[in-house]
């Protein structure tokens, strides 16, 4: 099987998990990875993050083991072009123009 690829999540763009229960909403920048700590012999894997309820009172947070995270939903970077007016974008033609005195 040479054809598996690393599928990279980067915890700063995490917006929403998907757990056993279903989807949560993630502030962004919260989630991270780690030990999960529970005592002084585990060295599971561990997720915390802190979530984006507005239905809650208090805010909460969540952690919980890693083997526990079905999915994590990841906001897209902008491609450079997508900051480029399309305005300042210029048309170059194949061949140059021919002047008329040629």
């Amino acid at each position: 099987m040479n054809n598996i690829q690393r599928l990279p999540v980067d915890a700063r763009r995490v917006i929403a998990v998907l757990l056993p229960d279903g989807w949560h909403h993630v502030v962004p920048g919260s989630f991270t990875v780690g030990p999960l700590g529970f005592g002084v012999d585990d060295d599971r894997l561990g997720f915390r993050f802190d979530e984006d309820n507005s239905a809650a009172d208090e805010p909460t947070s969540l952690t919980g083991s890693l083997d526990t995270l079905l999915a994590v939903r990841q906001s897209r970077a902008r491609s450079s072009l997508s900051s480029i007016s399309r305005s300042a974008c210029a048309v170059v033609p194949a061949e140059p123009a021919r002047s008329a005195r040629a």
